[in-house]
């Protein structure tokens, strides 16, 4: 590989690090990562790995769609974006319900029916 081809790549994975940091700060605010695992700047990909708290947390699927859509319109050499935040959730961290393992995101105030009679606690009044 010759000199400008090494420069040209750590250009590149400067502004893509540079890019992440900037647009998804919450990733290290929440105690996640994110790093470029692969980078094919001949083809224009770049595979980004989401670690730490991304794991199984229940927004990565939407941080990973935000970064595929914003990344290629903003670094003009990436085509392509693949992300996954390593657990097995599918092609490119994309849950989309075609997963047979790990748990479904719950929100506040969402029930479910486990069949107990448990009410939860009950108001001191």
């Amino acid at each position: 590989m010759s000199t400008d081809t090494t420069d040209a790549d750590n250009d590149l994975r400067e502004r893509i690090t540079n890019f992440l940091r900037r647009n998804f700060p919450q990733i290290q605010m929440h105690g996640g990562s994110a790093a470029i695992s692969h980078l094919d700047r001949e083809n224009g990909e770049v595979t980004i790995q989401l670690g730490g708290a991304c794991s199984g947390c229940g927004i990565s699927p939407m941080t990973i769609q935000a970064i595929k859509s914003r990344m290629v319109k903003e670094i003009p050499e990436i085509e392509t974006v693949h992300a996954d935040t390593g657990m097995d959730s599918g092609a490119d961290g994309d849950l989309g319900g075609t997963s047979s393992g790990g748990m479904s995101p719950s929100f506040p105030g969402e029930t479910t029916d486990d069949g107990g009679d448990d009410e939860g606690p009950q108001a001191p009044f």
